[in-house]
């Protein structure tokens, strides 16, 4: 755990500069705050006011920098399976070594001869990687669904208290996704604009009431028996974010109603600028810290099985927790007494708890993500920050294509048993 901590901090530190490179508000406080501030900017040769080190080519290289130090780890570590090799003994300590690397490869890339080449390339090599780092995500998520339904399901023969937590949590998902839908309908369509949005909604309220109907039906009912509602709540709760998103996202659509040209089809949280700014502030945390998350428990046993092709039984003796997503990988940890009596715990003394190769890879994507997320995809130019959840043309494409995405695997999770039996027999 302490390593992982180590790792997600490091990344944590890159992530923050990147978001501070993209926003004019910082740039221009520190124009005011330090004194001397375009002599000192000269002087390092970093360009007038320090261009070389704001915008989106600034927060490519930091992002390269940072997805070289995690794709050199996770070449590094493929093959270690216990925690007495000096592989391994690398991967968990040296961070103060470890820090200079990743402090030499961010400063190195802001020397990468032709500029313009490596910017083009690596946007795209940036793409690629952060569709797959949102492939993990969302197969992640099912993961997640599935496991809390299983999780809660196995406490229903024993106390009736979590079959009425089970219903109750079925209810208030589906409740939410009925009334985002509503929602998006009122305030996100027009009798005469935004067919696009008309009829991506209808689509995806349609398959979340398919996949909805197919959790329950008797042909899957008799494959997966714990199959049930939750998980295709949590699913439509979570298409529906997305296709907020989305159309959050689109560029506004103008309409001329009494002589007059008006925005439709959005929906105005404020007219206050100071407001807008926190809204957008606290977005920004959430959708990173989500991005931190996803990286973290990617690499958990249940998770790292989660993402192959089939899936283990759950364990019979599995108790329900409210906080079921913790202590993941604390079952199988092996604890000595010392002399003094001190508990001293040998989780990796004959294997490791997760691949060490796997977490880099995983830090390696999400390093992409972030590059490409914090550049707002491929309209990157004049892009800042703050205005992060404005969203362009390709944001709302890339958003809309990962709802149908998630919908599919989940469908996919659920008639994958009827196709391949053997492969999903406990």
């Amino acid at each position: 755990t302490g390593t992982r901590f180590m790792y997600a901090l490091y990344f944590l530190l890159v992530t923050v500069i990147c978001v501070i490179m993209m926003s004019p508000t910082v740039d221009e406080a520190l124009k005011e705050h330090i004194p001397f501030y375009s002599e000192l900017c000269e002087k390092l040769n970093v360009g007038e006011n320090c261009q070389t080190l704001v915008g989106y080519s600034a927060v490519y290289k930091m992002c390269f920098g940072m997805a070289c130090f995690f794709l050199f780890f996770a070449l590094f570590t493929i093959r270690v399976n216990n925690s007495t090799g000096c592989r391994a003994a690398i991967h968990n300590g040296f961070w103060l070594i470890k820090f200079i690397v990743l402090v030499l490869c961010c400063t190195g890339a802001f020397f990468i001869p032709e500029q313009e080449t490596f910017l083009q390339v690596w946007r795209y090599v940036g793409a690629g990687g952060g569709f797959l780092f949102l492939l993990i995500q969302l197969m992640l998520l099912i993961e997640f669904a599935h496991r809390w339904n299983t999780n809660w399901s196995s406490g229903v023969k024993h106390n009736r208290f979590w079959y009425a937590a089970l219903a109750f949590v079925t209810l208030m998902l589906f409740t939410a996704a009925v009334g985002a839908v509503v929602f998006l309908w009122l305030f996100y369509t027009h009798n005469e604009a935004c067919l696009l949005n008309k009829v991506f909604l209808c689509i995806n309220g349609s398959l979340c009431l398919i996949v909805s109907m197919l959790a329950i039906s008797p042909c899957i009912q008799k494959l997966q028996p714990k199959s049930g509602l939750l998980q295709p709540g949590v699913i439509s709760v979570y298409v529906m974010y997305l296709t907020f998103s989305a159309f959050s996202s689109k560029p506004k659509e103008t309409l001329e109603i009494d002589g007059r040209n008006q925005t439709v089809c959005v929906f105005e949280f404020s007219e206050s600028e100071s407001e807008r700014k926190i809204v957008t502030g606290i977005g920004t945390v959430i959708l990173f810290a989500c991005v931190l998350y996803s990286c973290l428990t990617s690499t958990t046993k249940r998770s790292s099985a989660a993402l192959r092709v089939y899936r283990h039984s759950e364990p019979e003796s599995e108790r329900a927790r409210c906080c079921f997503c913790l202590g993941d990988d604390t079952d199988e940890f092996d604890e000595e007494k010392t002399g003094s009596g001190q508990n001293v715990m040998y989780d990796e003394r004959e294997r490791t708890i997760y691949s060490y190769s796997y977490f880099h890879f995983v830090f390696f994507l999400g390093s992409l993500y972030v590059m490409m997320t914090a550049t707002n995809w491929f309209h990157y130019d004049g892009h800042k920050i703050e205005k992060l959840l404005d969203g362009s043309e390709s944001v709302f494409w890339i958003k809309m294509a990962s709802s149908w995405v998630c919908l599919l695997l989940y469908m996919g999770t659920l008639i994958a048993p009827m196709l391949c039996p053997k492969r999903f027999e406990a």
